[in-house]
């Protein structure tokens, strides 16, 4: 089925939380309430949080997890007392703050390329900002948004994605979404037969890119044996040729792989930068996963 739209997730995916949610943003905030945090201690603080989060078992919007999960945060600093949770409101509340986020570079090209193939563009956010504001402040050219604190569900709940296509008047089948989370966005979709792509710009999944290299390998020795063992309707004698292949090139001529294939791409990309199509010159590496860049059949 033809694809008639794409919805995206915000946070992580479109916007990024900018310095006033980050390790001095606490610190400033800590100030105000008498609390010393630690800078340095934010990213292990954060980590450790992340470890104890639960979502509510029905999946219903609850904004008290996430209050408890930034207290986890503001105490990891170093903060102590009763003031820790007040703290850690003050934070909450800094995240209702459109000017507190950034947009990544590529999210409004994206976003500009997509509206001008015809496509219909959505977000579906688990998240506390009114998104109808968020859309304004930042520009972004979408036709609906759909915020899990209005909606009062949030992904991968089936009825926040169902009410995004149902304002778009769109099927499942004929939508993509697109998110940083494997479990919220790329199942939660799928479950509902949408296509799914994940951005992990946070490098939350750092074994995908292997797999997914495996994978590929495992699809290519099925798709070899495959054609050593049924019938050809185009060729005579298949298996004779496929020696006769072997033979000519003594090594894998579909081999995957960035150090199998650097002369081709390298030489693709040479043409590119003297046809116009891109900016400069690129290196193969720049198009690789940094995790499979040494990865070998």
């Amino acid at each position: 089925m033809e694809l008639r739209a794409v919805l995206f997730d915000v946070d992580f995916t479109l916007a990024k939380p900018g310095p006033e949610l980050g390790p001095e943003g606490y610190r400033r905030r800590g100030e105000q309430f008498g609390l010393r945090l630690d800078p340095a201690r934010y990213e292990e603080a954060r980590a450790a949080a992340v470890e104890t989060l639960e979502r509510h078992p029905e999946l219903m919007h609850d904004e008290e997890i996430w209050v408890e999960f930034t207290e986890r945060i503001v105490r990891g600093m170093g903060g102590e007392g009763d003031r820790a949770r007040e703290c850690a409101v003050a934070i909450e509340r800094a995240w209702e703050e459109h000017g507190n986020f950034d947009l990544y570079e590529d999210a409004l090209p994206v976003l500009e390329e997509l509206r001008g193939a015809g496509l219909k563009l959505g977000l579906v956010s688990n998240g506390v900002r009114d998104l109808d504001d968020f859309v304004v402040h930042h520009a972004l050219g979408v036709d609906i948004a759909v915020c899990s604190r209005a909606h009062g569900r949030i992904k991968p709940h089936e009825t926040i994605f169902r009410a995004a296509l149902e304002r778009l008047d769109v099927q499942a089948e004929e939508t993509a979404m697109v998110g940083d989370s494997v479990e919220d966005d790329v199942e939660g979709a799928r479950a509902l037969g949408m296509q799914a792509f994940l951005v992990d710009r946070e490098d939350r999944y750092p074994e995908l890119p292997e797999k997914l290299f495996r994978l590929y390998c495992d699809a290519k020795r099925w798709a070899q044996r495959w054609r050593r063992a049924i019938p050809s309707l185009v060729e005579a004698w298949p298996n004779h040729y496929l020696a006769e292949e072997q033979k000519l090139f003594t090594v894998d001529p579909w081999a995957y792989g960035l150090e199998a294939n650097r002369h081709v791409l390298d030489t693709f990309l040479g043409y590119c930068h003297a046809q116009g199509i891109t900016a400069r010159r690129i290196a193969p590496e720049e198009i690789f996963h940094p995790n499979t860049l040494k990865l070998v059949e």
